[in-house]
């Protein structure tokens, strides 16, 4: 089979049922996202052994995540759209588009039968209500990362133009273009949140833009006059469920011949009042909560929460995981202009860049392996874990836990400077190990900031390599390295 993205799709889809058992098709950065109605017509195994697919992992009972890789996986999700399009019609389909990488597809990286059976067991401990409720507000939030990346960057150089003095008729534009989505992110959220939980879009987004309308600062709530963007992401995401849960309950008493008038009106009505005295309260005390909770986390304890946020990431990405830390990253960088514990989480990626790079250098006889490192390591320094993950350490076993040992390595490190009162944040989620350098701040100089965060990914490479060089192999396999 030629390895283009239409072959894979076709491929993809022959092992999912056919396209008439597909019921929802998405991407985010790496891993293709598919919906299925029949989950017993999936031949897992059949689908981990394609060319072009990194790895396989359940998703719940009626979905499952097909690792492809950057920048591949927006061409396959096309052409499996296209597909599912042609055999079961459009409708068929309810279609999300979340966002890619820019680095370049890794190509073809099988998982052996050690990974497959770890991941077995992964799925069975996954698939809880509480995760399942993860993933559904990570999906609210994944759409949002191409423009959070964009006006991240834009913010970053229009900071670096005003320090230099460069521009001065150009930077108030540049602020306005880059600041813009920022203002307005919580109408997106409350859009995304309804499509999500089945109700309107639109609907969901005039509830959550209450939470940003300048006039609700002549509000009282609480004794408090209320402020715009008061609660921010956190009080759009709950706006919009209630939104769509007030919908559900008109659509199934009002007469059909009102629903179109009596609906809208109610919905917006009551979810509104109960956003402006209520929700935009409470979803303020909890994202200034989680704001003085970060803060006081990594001045008092930044090497310990840096050494367990760093050490714990990986796993939450073979989880899937990671996508629900979105709104706590939304809520920092809506308050602080940056997150703080991107920086931390993200030195989980170079601990696992450099235990394959141990693994590279140990099993120097297993061709295949080199290949599949080699191939996976570009997306690995761009902060892209899923190929290196499994294509190399959860199949061989110990340098996934060695990687988290590097992971844990450059968290403490980014954590003790933040002891110190250097902190290092991201104004934008999504990229990670040097794809991040762009998007950096902190409350020191550019420089400082910079340099900071890249003494933490050479820790994580040192760490995760050494750990995996010395105790990362089994003895069978560290022999026949030498041999």
């Amino acid at each position: 089979m030629r390895n283009d993205p239409a072959s894979i799709a076709a491929a993809v889809l022959a092992r999912v049922g056919g396209p008439a058992n597909v019921t929802s098709v998405a991407h985010c950065m790496t891993r293709l996202r598919l919906g299925v109605a029949d989950p017993a017509a999936v031949d897992g195994e059949g689908l981990r052994g394609l060319p072009g697919v990194l790895g396989v992992v359940a998703d719940g009972e009626s979905s499952l995540q097909v690792v492809l890789g950057p920048g591949v996986v927006v061409e396959v999700t096309a052409a499996v759209r296209i597909q599912v399009d042609e055999v079961a019609g459009a409708d068929a389909v309810t279609a999300t588009t979340a966002t890619t990488a820019t680095a370049q597809p890794v190509g073809d990286l099988p998982v052996d039968a050690a990974g497959r059976q770890l991941k077995e067991q992964v799925r069975q401990r996954n698939a809880t209500p509480f995760k399942t409720a993860l993933r559904r507000v990570a999906a609210v939030f994944v759409p949002l990362i191409p423009a959070l990346i964009g006006c991240g960057i834009l913010a970053g150089i229009n900071g670096l133009l005003v320090n230099a003095g460069w521009l001065p008729g150009l930077t108030p534009a540049l602020a306005a273009v880059a600041s813009a989505f920022m203002a307005l992110i919580a109408v997106f959220v409350g859009y995304n949140t309804a499509k999500e939980f089945g109700g309107t879009p639109v609907l969901g987004g005039a509830v959550a833009a209450v939470v940003v309308y300048p006039g609700v600062a002549k509000v009282t709530a609480f004794g408090v006059q209320l402020a715009p963007g008061q609660g921010g992401v956190l009080g759009a995401l709950a706006a919009a469920l209630l939104a769509t849960r007030v919908e559900k309950w008109c659509r199934g008493r009002v007469p059909g011949a009102l629903d179109v008038l009596l609906t809208p009106t109610v919905t917006v009505l009551v979810s509104g009042l109960v956003t402006l005295y209520g929700l935009m309260y409470a979803a303020g005390v909890v994202a200034s909560a989680i704001g003085t909770a970060a803060n006081w986390l990594l001045a008092t304890t930044g090497a310990l929460a840096g050494l367990v946020l760093g050490g714990l990431f990986l796993p939450l990405v073979m989880l899937g995981l990671h996508q629900a830390l979105i709104p706590i990253h939304a809520t920092l960088i809506e308050q602080q202009g940056y997150t703080v514990l991107l920086p931390l989480l993200a030195m989980a990626g170079a601990g696992q860049v450099g235990a394959a790079l141990a693994v590279y250098v140990r099993l120097r006889h297993d061709v295949s392996l080199r290949t599949t490192i080699r191939s996976a390591l570009p997306a690995g320094l761009l902060g892209v874990g899923e190929p290196l993950i499994y294509g190399v350490s959860l199949p061989l076993g110990r340098p996934f836990v060695t990687a988290c040992a590097g992971g844990a390595a450059g968290g403490a490190f980014i954590g003790f400077f933040a002891m110190l009162g250097d902190k290092v944040g991201a104004t934008a989620i999504g990229p990670s190990g040097w794809a991040l350098f762009p998007l950096l701040a902190g409350n020191r100089s550019p420089g400082m900031t910079a340099a900071v965060y890249g003494g933490g990914l050479l820790t994580g490479y040192a760490v995760g390599f050494a750990a995996t060089y010395f105790f990362g192999l089994p003895r069978g396999s560290r022999a026949a390295a030498s041999a």
